[in-house]
């Protein structure tokens, strides 16, 4: 299922929750022995590759009030617990738990933090 989007900069999505969007990896086409695999063939594998644009706020927690003290007005600002991975990572994830996006002509992915199943960052990678 593919949904387009006509907004003109890419800095006003926002992801909600869990959500993290993903430009796919540039799948390989080719097999070792040379030959080369149709498109629905590399969409269809299970596991792919792709870097993270944009990250949610994460999970959200449930505030803790004290009913004993129903007038009390107490706003607290929602809490998250931070997701693991950070924009500019490779995520390994589980293709079929994604759903495409198309923006300006690109395809994106938004999946559940869930559904990663593994991430590389260069920062820092091994010191």
């Amino acid at each position: 299922m593919a949904l387009n989007l006509d907004e003109k900069d890419l800095a006003k999505i926002v992801m909600v929750g869990d959500k993290v969007l993903i430009k796919p990896k540039n799948p390989n086409t080719q097999t070792s022995s040379g030959l080369f695999l149709p498109p629905a063939a590399v969409e269809k594998e299970s596991i792919q590759a792709g870097y993270v644009i944009k990250v949610g706020p994460g999970f959200p927690i449930p505030a803790m009030n004290d009913e004993d003290e129903s007038w009390k007005e107490n706003r607290e600002a929602v809490k998250y617990v931070p997701l693991q991975v950070k924009t500019g990572d490779l995520a390994v994830y589980l293709s079929k738990s994604g759903f495409d996006v198309e923006f300006k002509g690109e395809k994106f992915i938004i999946l559940s933090h869930s559904a990663i199943v593994m991430i590389v960052r260069e920062e820092g990678l091994f010191e």
